[in-house]
């Protein structure tokens, strides 16, 4: 039997069932990553944005089409993260804009609403590339104007004809961009928006779908970016003595033997890092919990069972000393569980100031430069953890000043902070589209109080194109990237434009990566060690680059920052 129309009801299943379906399948869409890093996390974003629209979704008894679609455009908004997630979220605002005016879709309204969604995804990415979620969404667009136009009415033909395009079409990324074809993969952003698509079909053919949205589900979709625990939790803190400053948990995806001996042998190991360890294992997976001072140790272990997912870092130390119970005086009582640490570092002035500055980070002593830069709110986030869209609104909302500026220091935190500043009306927001932490601080460093806001805008981003950046961080997985050979668990030098260096030994690729960073016209290095390097070796590759470049001046600091093992500007 053809089914012609759709209701409000049949739709709110559909865009469940496209949540769930995502879900399901966000750990391989981070695979598909074309670097090979531990932080390829375009699945996780998606789940995190589309989850956060379905939690709405799922609340709603007896829906109408205007409110469902303000759930799904709204939750989808202010949820959104990375840039997957933020054009994800537009594509569902586009969509939503056309469909809220109809009791009913047919193939007719949902066309318009595609071309609407695919217009709306463009506009709001500054230099579209094509090969990516874009235009596999063009291509379902394209494809729904097409079986219109030859007179289809019936939905399940339809969507199923818009199925099999959309799956030509990301397997076309490839030859569009040559980094995909290099790698061997399609684009992640494109698979993550054909999961959402099949999980809609398959509810609308009537596929039995469990549709349920319990707390479990929700913090499971939040848990990889909850990096500090709530503001109760905080109290308790900030009266004892943290002898391990790292709250550390994550889940294992079992890909070797993990029988009970060594199940033993790992809690071992994990006892003489840290304490308070909690270790539960059902064959498939192994959920870990422990303090320590040295996250990396946990991670590097648990790599050699299997694949990580689920990270999450608190730095119990920052919450002791910045006293963050204070947020709770201006935070909402319930936060959410997916929601990011967004906290004030500068005393809120009574009254309102010209200038705030809002800055993403990640490790004790990089937001302690930035605070004593004059950052008023830090965003505990990063690579691996990207800020949603409501984390930013949340921190422009605490801090009590005419203009913010906010660095992301991240690309791919940059749209989501677009978005939270085309959401802000009361307040002008200035987005620095910083891109790494050292831009940030230069960028930070630039700032003239008596200058405009955009002469500053100008200044800073000019003094941010001077700077170049490298990060050490490891390879997850054997591919080529770019004619360079990479193998699994390499360290990895990554430049602004690409792999700069890699090897087995960390120092020599730090070497090699530094060689293409200085000139003759660099006098000054800064490089930010993190939280799974030790302090004397350190200090011993410090030697190794003074001694090389006895002509550069080269600062070290203690980024703590997790992942990547050194972030390196060079001016």
């Amino acid at each position: 039997m053809a089914v012609k129309t759709i209701d409000a009801k049949i739709l709110a299943k559909m865009f469940l069932s496209g949540a769930k379906s995502l879900e399901a399948k966000k750990e391989y869409i981070n695979e598909l990553n074309v670097f090979p890093v531990p932080d390829g996390d375009t699945g996780t974003n998606m789940t995190l944005t589309i989850m956060s629209a379905a939690k709405d979704v799922y609340a709603l008894d007896e829906p109408d089409m205007q409110t469902l679609c303000k759930c799904i455009s709204g939750g989808s908004l202010r949820g959104a993260r990375g840039n997957s997630g933020v054009i994800l979220s537009q594509l569902l605002r586009g969509f939503t804009k056309v469909i809220k005016e109809h009791d009913e879709l047919n193939t007719a309204v949902i066309t318009a609403g595609l071309d609407k969604a695919v217009e709306t995804a463009y506009k709001a990415v500054m230099k579209p590339k094509e090969g990516t979620i874009l235009t596999v969404a063009k291509g379902v667009a394209e494809k729904a104007n097409e079986l219109f136009e030859a007179g289809e009415t019936d939905l399940v033909v339809f969507g199923q004809g818009i199925l099999d395009h959309a799956n030509e079409v990301l397997q076309q990324t490839p030859e569009m961009l040559p980094v995909l074809k290099e790698a061997g993969v399609v684009d992640s952003g494109g698979q993550g928006l054909i999961e959402v698509l099949q999980g809609a079909y398959d509810a609308l053919c009537g596929k039995e779908i469990d549709f349920t949205m319990d707390a479990a589900t929700s913090e499971a979709a939040g848990e990889t970016r909850k990096l500090n625990t709530p503001s109760q939790s905080l109290q308790a803190q900030a009266e004892m003595e943290i002898k391990y400053g790292y709250c550390t948990e994550f889940i294992i995806l079992l890909q070797k033997s993990f029988n009970a001996k060594t199940e033993q042998d790992f809690k071992a190991y994990l006892e003489g890092i840290g304490d308070s360890i909690v270790l539960v294992s059902d064959g498939e997976v192994v959920k870990v919990h422990v303090h320590t001072n040295d996250p990396g140790l946990a991670i590097q272990r648990a790599l050699k069972y299997g694949a990580l997912s689920n990270m999450k870092i608190d730095n119990m130390r920052l919450e002791h000393q910045e006293k963050l119970v204070k947020m709770s005086e201006q935070q909402p009582a319930a936060q959410s569980p997916d929601s990011l640490n967004v906290a004030l570092v500068q005393e809120q002035p009574k009254e309102k100031k010209a200038v705030g500055f809002v800055t993403v980070s990640v490790g004790a002593g990089i937001g302690e430069i930035f605070k004593n830069l004059g950052v008023d709110c830090l965003i505990e986030g990063g690579q691996t953890m990207n800020p949603s869209t409501e984390d930013m609104l949340k921190a422009i909302e605490m801090i009590n000043a005419d203009t913010i500026f906010i660095f992301p220091n991240n690309k791919n935190i940059i749209l989501a902070a677009n978005q939270a500043r085309d959401l802000t009306e009361d307040k002008k927001i200035i987005v620095v589209p910083t891109k790494n932490v050292p831009q940030g601080i230069s960028a930070l460093i630039s700032f003239v109080p008596d200058i405009s806001p955009e002469e500053n805008l100008e200044t800073m981003m000019a003094e941010t194109e001077k700077v170049k950046t490298g990060q050490i961080t490891y390879a997850v997985r054997d591919t080529v990237i770019e004619g360079t050979e990479i193998h699994q668990d390499d360290y990895m030098g990554i430049g602004d434009s690409g792999i700069l260096s890699n090897g087995k030994d960390i120092d020599e690729v730090m070497l090699n990566m530094l060689d293409k960073m200085i000139t003759g016209e660099t006098e000054l290095v800064s490089i930010y060690y993190g939280s799974d390097v030790k302090e004397e070796d350190a200090q011993a590759l410090l030697e190794k680059i003074q001694g090389k470049y006895d002509s550069v001046d080269v600062e070290f600091q203690n980024g703590g920052q997790p992942v990547y093992y050194y972030i390196v500007s060079a001016e």
